[in-house]
């Protein structure tokens, strides 16, 4: 007995790692901190670097924004969504499209999406113009509400914005009053995304060029476009490498536009300064992860531009709980998750969040799953005391000095982006995806094993069925009334204009030209989305796809 207790007072080296392989002592204390900026983890929220915070409040004075992601069938059911959302307490909305069409710019009756019809709007609203713009639009007062209208695909996102700002003006709604942010995001598009029939690289990169110059020309409200390191972390990223990468790109995108000669780094930097991030189950190196950007943020326009605008410094953070750790074995386990891995994102200080539905692996999110989504945040908000304090973790020994870790770790992958010509040259190269390719092999090993436990999966098998919920099946009709609407536009519509328009938004592409006006009298003209698809192609061509399947 003696030697049994004295064993389990000194148990044998227990060597643990976060996701991202940073080691992890058993407890942490002031020796940890000591070699660590004082006046930085003693700052204040609202100061920069911001590592304790964007604002000084936080959500004692600004709540987060409640940020969920719908979109199924028709028109008329992803408005109905939205609705339902927005009435049960969602303070924006972000609309998903058909993925069969929005990926690939292509219109129903093209083969591809003929060969899958029975899956068109299954993943998202089949939305092809701006009259389904109108439609899902309808009740909803766009003027008074923050909205992503689609477009998380690079060569998607001018159609969408278009179509929203279009019907925007049909109501006699000035752009520069409307708020509302894009995605366009190069991580969704090159390496978590279906590859085929993408626009280059720096043709993508020209578009996103183009929607910042707009924006800061016509809508100072707008959030151009969306760094979505969570599309990178879902796809293997890991927490440091998310970060960094976030920042590479970040600095193409600056870059770019202060190339042009009309804005500086001060005036560009506010529109690139909204990102997404992914929140998982290492709860800890997400907050971590998300305390640290803000710094890295305000420091890297500080010392690369000489930037000090706190404007422009404050780094705007949405987070999404991780798609990918949601399981479709004993799947209302999953509300659970949410609720941590949310929690993880408020810990962190994000000013914009969305929930994954519960039912994520099995199917978009069924009502149910996205009201469930929006009460885990509800109750965050307003039964747990969580937005009384800013930063609470701040001060913690452990905490601070895991931020200070990956912070240092994601620099280092920034360095290793640029050894490499930059964040879009890993792209063409295959290089980024093959960091994110070595991540998911060790992750689904990990599983497999049982090195990594994963509860209904590979450990508490015991429910007697694997589905516990009725995956939601949305509409069957999706496919037939999409073609039938497509019919009647094309017979509707004025032809000339729309053959007009559409050879204006080419001479665009085919020049220097911003393409958002042209992109914006093309859609005002009924051109379809599958139209617009088609000039991309002729004048920019396809993506070298850089890996073999």
């Amino acid at each position: 007995m003696v030697r049994e207790i004295a064993s389990m007072s000194n148990p044998e080296p227990d060597e643990r790692t976060t996701s991202s392989g940073i080691p992890l002592k058993p407890v942490y204390g002031a020796e940890d901190v000591a070699g660590l900026d004082a006046a930085v983890i003693d700052g204040r929220p609202g100061s920069a670097p911001y590592l304790r915070g964007a604002y000084p409040g936080m959500y004692r004075t600004k709540p987060w924004r409640i940020f969920q992601l719908s979109g199924f069938g028709n028109p008329e059911d992803e408005g109905a969504r939205i609705r339902f959302l927005l009435e049960h307490g969602e303070t924006g909305f972000i609309m998903e499209h058909d993925r069969n069409i929005a990926d690939h710019l292509y219109d129903l009756d093209h083969p591809d999406v003929v060969a899958r019809h029975e899956d068109v709007g299954q993943v998202g609203a089949v939305i092809f113009s701006a009259r389904d713009y109108a439609t899902v639009l309808d009740g909803i007062a766009i003027e008074r509400v923050y909205a992503h209208p689609g477009g998380g695909v690079v060569q998607h996102a001018p159609f969408t914005l278009a179509c929203y700002w279009t019907e925007a003006g049909r109501r006699g709604i000035p752009l520069e009053t409307l708020y509302g942010t894009n995605q366009a995001d190069f991580f969704l598009t090159y390496v978590g995304c279906i590859t085929k029939q993408q626009v280059p690289t720096q043709a993508g990169l020209r578009l996103n060029a183009d929607t910042i110059e707009f924006c800061l020309e016509h809508l100072p409200h707008w959030v151009p476009l969306s760094i979505a390191g969570y599309n990178g972390a879902d796809t293997g990223l890991n927490a440091w490498q998310e970060l960094g990468a976030v920042m590479a790109n970040a600095v193409e995108y600056i870059d770019a536009v202060v190339a042009r000669g009309r804005h500086t780094a001060a005036e560009v930097a506010p529109g690139v300064a909204g990102v997404n991030f992914r929140t998982s189950m290492d709860f800890f190196e997400d907050i971590a992860k998300l305390r640290a950007s803000r710094k890295m943020w305000s420091d890297l326009l500080r010392r690369r531009y000489g930037v000090t605008d706190p404007k422009a410094q404050r780094l705007r953070i949405h987070s999404l709980t991780a798609g990918s750790a949601m399981t479709y074995q004993q799947p209302l386990n999953n509300v659970v998750r949410g609720t941590v891995m949310a929690l993880a994102g408020v810990l962190g200080g994000t000013q914009s969040l969305g929930v994954s539905g519960y039912d994520e692996a099995i199917s978009v999110p069924s009502e149910h799953a996205h009201q469930m989504s929006l009460r885990i945040q509800q109750i965050l908000q307003s039964e747990t005391r969580l937005t009384d304090v800013a930063d609470p973790l701040g001060g913690s020994y452990f905490i601070e000095s895991l931020t200070a870790e990956v912070e240092q770790r994601a620099w280092a992958f920034f360095e290793q982006i640029q050894k490499q010509g930059g964040f879009i040259a890993t792209l063409d190269s295959g290089w980024m995806h093959a960091r994110a390719s070595e991540n998911q092999i060790k992750l689904f090993d990990e599983i497999e094993s049982g090195a990594r436990s994963v509860v209904g999966v590979n450990t508490a098998q015991g429910d007697a069925g694997t589905f516990e919920v009725e995956g939601f099946t949305g509409t069957s009709d999706a496919w037939e009334r999409g073609m039938e609407r497509l019919a009647a536009l094309r017979r509707d519509r004025d032809a000339p204009r729309a053959s007009e328009a559409l050879q204006a938004l080419r001479t665009a592409c085919a020049g220097s030209t911003n393409v958002m006006l042209p992109m914006m009298d093309a859609v005002g003209a009924d051109v379809t989305v599958g139209e617009i698809g088609d000039v991309f192609r002729d004048v920019f061509g396809d993506w070298k796809v850089p890996i073999e399947f």
